[in-house]
């Protein structure tokens, strides 16, 4: 009905604005398992997340997941039931600016709401249950020419696969965005300084660890690097442990040219 679910905070700091239902991962906690116990306590209704909708950081340290979900039950949360999670909850239909917001920094997660429910811009993606010990990076990395010839980076080391990027492992690394470890990747494989456009997430891992695992989360991008001019194929890489596959079959080519240009958008 176009409306949108909005809690009003108990929070002292920002009691009696209004918010997106959010919070953070308790330790054991999956992230959909997050969104939903935060939905319920907030608002005090049920939900079933259908798409992430960006993600949000600024580097490791901080990352934050925007879902669409739905409601599936529960009761809204009313001032009689208000408690130290929220003091109500309503659905607005309205411009949300005419309420006392507790951030601005919601008006952009609900213009992407309101674009991808009237025209989906990527598939749905929810994070895949799958484990992964450290905070990592794993890059699909296509380099297409005018031609429409299509290279894909890979490691060489064992099976073939798409490189993949510790995060946050310098101090410098902690709050300097996901991208850097990327662009450090590049620099030290390519022969040439490439301009990259923005990374973009085809989707995500993660499996709640026991205690004393690890419980990591691997980030499934793209990168795309136009080329050169004059250049119609991709450079050779420095690194002996990389290499580019060019992609001769039809089908796959066409998928991977499709899903470069719809992704979950990443917000740094």
């Amino acid at each position: 009905q176009d409306a949108v679910l909005l809690v009003q905070e108990a929070k002292a700091e920002c009691r009696g604005t209004w918010y997106l239902p959010a919070g953070r991962m308790e330790p054991g906690e999956g992230i959909v398992a997050a969104a939903r116990r935060e939905v319920k306590e907030e608002s005090g209704l049920e939900c079933e997340p259908l798409t992430l909708l960006a993600l949000e950081e600024r580097g490791p340290a901080w990352i934050r997941f925007a879902f669409l979900a739905r409601p599936t039950g529960g009761t809204l949360k009313t001032l009689e039931e208000a408690d130290a999670e929220s003091l109500q909850a309503t659905w607005w239909s309205g411009d949300p600016r005419a309420l006392p917001l507790r951030s601005l920094d919601i008006l952009p997660v609900l213009d992407l709401a309101a674009r991808y429910r009237r025209s989906p811009s990527h598939p749905p993606t929810l994070p895949r249950e799958l484990p992964c010990a450290p905070l990592c990076l794993r890059l699909l990395l296509p380099f297409a020419n005018a031609a429409g010839d299509l290279w894909v980076l890979l490691g060489t080391a064992g099976t073939p696969h798409l490189p993949v990027v510790a995060c946050g492992t310098s101090p410098a690394e902690l709050r300097a965005g996901l991208c850097r470890p990327v662009l450090r990747l590049l620099r030290d494989c390519l022969p040439w300084d490439p301009q990259p456009g923005a990374l973009g997430l085809l989707g995500l891992q993660h499996r709640v660890g026991l205690p004393g695992e690890s419980d990591g989360i691997c980030f499934n991008v793209v990168l795309s690097i136009p080329p050169g001019p004059h250049r119609d194929v991709p450079p050779e890489p420095c690194d002996p442990a990389l290499r580019w596959w060019h992609v001769e079959e039809e089908g796959l080519r066409g998928r991977i040219l499709q899903r470069v240009c719809a992704t979950v958008p990443i917000r740094s």
